[in-house]
């Protein structure tokens, strides 16, 4: 039987010529050449370089933030005190060694728990807490900081805290 034939599938002569043309067609043209090893490869280092500039977004966004929080910029800046009679130099310190400049962490009317959060993202050791008597400050405040601007201070130093006894 012959791809001319007629067939007994019940088509009419013009539904088998179209199938016989389509089969000639089909049976002398060459298949596409897909090369599939260069679209994996691309595909693959697309991906890569999707997610490498998706961490190093993160990374940056997050170096950024943290710098931010030590350096104590953002919305803890509403919660300080803005007494004119307390002296924000006593209670910033300089921290050193991060960047070329010493960045200047200003703790002023906050309480001893923010201060030790700070001291913990800057690696600092708390020496002695002492209570003073400072006028205009909110209590259990920092008020001073020992060793305070413009004196750098550096991971692993210790540094004394006085807070406002009231």
């Amino acid at each position: 039987m012959s791809s001319y034939d007629p067939r007994p599938s019940g088509c009419t002569p013009f539904e088998e010529e179209l199938i016989n043309a389509m089969n000639d067609f089909a049976h002398s043209t060459d298949s596409p050449a897909f090369d599939t090893t260069g679209m994996v490869h691309r595909t693959r280092r697309r991906r890569a370089t999707l997610i490498a500039g998706v961490a190093t977004a993160l990374i940056v966004a997050g170096g950024g933030t943290a710098l931010a929080s030590i350096s104590g910029s953002g919305s803890q800046t509403a919660a300080r005190t803005t007494a004119s009679t307390v002296d924000h130099e006593k209670a910033t310190f300089l921290l050193g060694g991060l960047s070329k400049t010493p960045i200047p962490v200003d703790l002023t009317g906050q309480d001893l728990a923010t201060a030790k959060q700070q001291f913990l993202k800057a690696q600092l050791k708390m020496g002695t807490i002492v209570k003073t008597q400072s006028p205009g400050c909110k209590p259990a405040s920092v008020v001073e900081l020992t060793p305070h601007s413009p004196k750098i201070v550096v991971k692993g130093d210790t540094v004394d805290v006085k807070l406002c006894a009231g």
